[in-house]
């Protein structure tokens, strides 16, 4: 049995996937402790966890994050970018760090697992190995280290091979090192140097690269290949699943009996203050033979446009498991639990996400040939319905989801982490032996 301490920003996207995490782990066997915010309490006790909470100064209410962080409305492009850096990541590590270490002083512990945007864990990176518990990285986004193969992280620039490639990453690099996010690195250097004693070794976003293990919860075919990837980093399918759901059917599931195709659109749960995707596909597909079914992500449905059109079936929420065998496409915004859902199905997917790490999902649904990105967060009708009708009209799109869906199906899932860890501490404590 391990002893772990897990960490997640208070962020739905990032705290729902480690909960997949800690109740397999609770299965196991394993002693979990779960730092995270507040809202997230009873969620973390329902794992078998134990909860621990983030001090206020690193808790907010990501339902409204434009109220927790006013001063980051109206920015967009890399104005963005570094506000949200900098106020919602950066500035709770002090915070974040000084929860950590009193869960340390609290009990021995073997392993920290952070998701990739926990800040603090950066600089834990910095601490010597055998000053501090395993570091283990959870890649609930698409794997984001540093590579000479791949351009920087969040341009949701896809690979162009050869020399030509490898040269357009570096002056890609540079360019975002030493210009989008170089105020963004002083300020992880000063923080670094303030509570460990130096800078840090790396580039702040590149943290995961420096972790003792790195978990990508994906499978290597939906993932960039990088010419000699540290062994450090394992593929391990999706941590969502489509499990039996307790969702109810709604009154009109039985119109999903097969005669006309199903397109699914949904803007998940985070991203829907309003239907900038939804609304576009509904409109573009009115006079479509074929069903719209929407899934609000937890909204009212009656927060929806009032003249839908006929052919639209809607609820709040819907059970993924029975719904995507039926589903012939999905349009999303991007989310990558979302998309290896549809995946999983074979589903293939049009997708239209430029915000967090949307962007780089969306680059990878069109890298790997399972659907169309629509390089906007906000598409008009024509843009959607022309592509709905391209990936409906062309089998390839199914084809390659069916194969990548073939992969994840085979994968572990959350279930690898429990010997992954031990496998780790395994090898450390063989090391510090043999040392």
């Amino acid at each position: 049995m391990s002893s772990v301490l897990m960490t997640a920003t208070p962020v739905h996207g990032h705290v729902t996937p480690l909960l997949a995490v800690a109740a397999s782990l609770v299965a196991a066997g394993d002693r979990v402790r779960f730092l995270t915010g507040a809202r997230y309490r009873d969620a973390v006790l329902a794992t078998g966890a134990e909860y621990l909470p983030l001090p206020p100064a690193a808790d907010y209410d990501d339902r409204d994050v434009d109220a927790a962080f006013p001063g980051r409305r109206g920015l967009r492009g890399p104005a963005g970018i570094r506000y949200d850096m900098i106020e919602i990541f950066l500035k709770p590590v002090p915070a974040q760090l000084a929860a950590v270490r009193a869960a340390l002083a609290a009990e021995p512990t073997d392993a920290i697992l952070a998701e990739s945007m926990f800040a603090a864990a950066a600089l834990l990176g910095e601490i010597p190995r055998d000053q501090r518990p395993l570091l283990v990285n959870l890649g609930i986004i698409p794997l984001g280290i540093k590579h000479p193969d791949v351009a920087p992280f969040g341009l949701g620039v896809r690979p162009r091979p050869g020399g030509l490639g490898r040269l357009r990453n570096r002056l890609l690099t540079l360019s975002a090192e030493r210009g989008v996010f170089a105020p963004v690195q002083r300020f992880a250097d000063e923080l670094c140097r303030t509570e460990v004693g130096r800078p840090l070794e790396r580039f702040f976003l590149d943290w995961p690269s420096g972790a003792d293990l790195l978990v990508q919860f994906t499978v290597p075919e939906f993932e960039y290949p990088r010419d000699g990837l540290p062994d450090t980093v394992r593929f391990v399918g999706p941590v969502s699943r489509a499990r039996a759901s307790t969702v109810p059917l709604p009154d009109w599931w039985a119109d999903l009996d097969g005669t006309r195709p199903v397109v699914h659109v949904t803007q998940g749960t985070v991203a829907n203050a309003d239907w900038t995707l939804i609304e576009p596909t509904v409109r573009a597909l009115a006079d479509d033979d074929l069903l719209v079914v929407v899934s609000t992500g937890g909204r009212p449905v009656d927060t929806l446009p009032r003249d839908l059109p006929a052919n639209v079936r809607t609820a709040s929420f819907l059970p993924y498991d029975r719904l995507l065998p039926r589903t012939d496409l999905m349009v999303t915004n991007g989310g990558y639990g979302g998309v290896h859902y549809a995946l999983e199905h074979g589903v293939p997917l049009i997708v239209a996400g430029r915000t967090e790490d949307k962007t780089e999902v969306s680059a990878r649904v069109a890298w790997s040939g399972v659907g169309v990105d629509l390089r906007t967060d906000t598409p008009t009708p024509r843009q959607v319905g022309d592509a709905v009708r391209r990936v409906m009209a062309e089998p390839r799109f199914r084809q390659r989801a069916e194969q990548i869906g073939e992969a994840i199906r085979r994968s572990p899932g959350p279930d690898a982490v429990h010997g992954l860890v031990a496998e780790a501490l395994a090898s450390r404590r063989g090391g510090e032996r043999v040392g």
